[in-house]
């Protein structure tokens, strides 16, 4: 099968080349001969109900000097391609949700897209986790200053953080004594007016690290990243300074995987990383998950191809 396979991305010219999960996905698509195009958000639009995109032609080469070429900008109908990765990095604004409406109409006239778009929209990376309270630790989604504030007396420590961040941006951990708990909670819902997150702190986090454990059509790979934070902070983010260790996927990631994958799946999230604090699930990524190279710089296995593998699969019947 010839796939063209369009990639939607923040400015290639400025991912990390050691560490991008995109690149590594587009390296394995150009190894089964695909050919690929690359797009911006700026770069579609709708016109009539039709989803239209100023394409380049891109060739990726695994050389960290030079790990990119684009072609002249041309102008095609997205529904014109076998599939699109959609790739941009959060914050999940309102522009990102226009985006996944411009996708859904490409998806509609032809083209798989991966994540799928109305998937996108309905699974906020950290609200999602309330369709499995089984696999979460106590969790509040609340604007009620007074809410969150009940909810760090019963539980003594806690940890908050906005709903639309990432990389460890704006995340507080609070204690029932700290002073500074009133301005957190102000901040994080701007006086009531903004949804935001707590969770009771899992101490399993400063040992064991954050784990993202990766699911591709729902199935986990045999092995996760976890993020250790540095010893004077509470992130287990890479991009905050978190140490990588990667190893083998244990029984209980396993199961958490076993209850959260098939519904990714029927819903057309063909990957995403699940983040694991000791025994529970803290987030479901599923806009641009990330952790492939860090991986594949260990164990021997081809992340980027097993998805690609999985990606035909899904070309080869019709959506569900």
């Amino acid at each position: 099968m010839s796939i063209r396979l369009g990639v939607l991305m923040d400015p290639i010219h400025a991912i990390h080349y050691a560490k991008d999960s995109t690149l590594a996905m587009l390296l394995a698509a150009q190894a089964r001969g695909w050919s690929l195009v690359y797009m911006e958000q700026r770069d579609v639009w709708l016109r009539e109900g039709i989803a239209w995109g100023r394409v380049r032609a891109l060739r990726v080469a695994a050389d960290p000097q030079s790990w990119f070429e684009l072609g002249e900008p041309q102008t095609m109908r997205l529904g014109d391609l076998e599939c699109i990765l959609m790739r941009k990095d959060p914050p999940f604004d309102t522009e990102y949700i226009y985006t996944t409406y411009i996708l859904e109409r490409a998806e509609l006239q032809g083209a798989r897209v991966v994540n799928r778009p109305r998937g996108l929209r309905d699974m906020n990376e950290k609200v999602y986790t309330a369709w499995f309270p089984q696999c979460c630790a106590p969790t509040l989604i609340t604007r009620d200053m007074g809410d969150m504030a009940a909810f760090l007396a019963e539980h003594g420590k806690i940890v908050c953080k906005p709903l639309h961040g990432m990389g460890g941006r704006s995340i507080f951990v609070l204690e029932a004594h700290d002073k500074n708990r009133g301005v957190v909670f102000e901040t994080l819902t701007d006086y009531g007016q903004r949804f935001a997150i707590a969770q009771r702190y899992l101490p399993q986090i400063a040992t064991g690290g954050d784990t993202r454990v990766l699911l591709i059509d729902g199935q986990p790979l045999p092995y996760a990243l976890s993020r250790i934070p540095l010893p004077h902070d509470n992130r287990g983010n890479l991009a905050a300074g978190a140490r990588a260790e990667v190893r083998e996927l244990n029984e209980r990631e396993r199961w958490l995987a076993g209850e959260i994958g098939p519904t990714l799946a029927a819903a057309g999230m063909l990957f995403v990383g699940l983040d694991v604090i000791g025994e529970f699930v803290t987030e479901i990524n599923v806009t641009s998950p990330t952790g492939i190279r860090e991986i594949e710089k260990k164990y021997p296995i081809d992340i980027g191809g097993r998805l690609m593998a999985a990606i035909e699969q899904r070309l080869a019947r019709p959506e569900r």
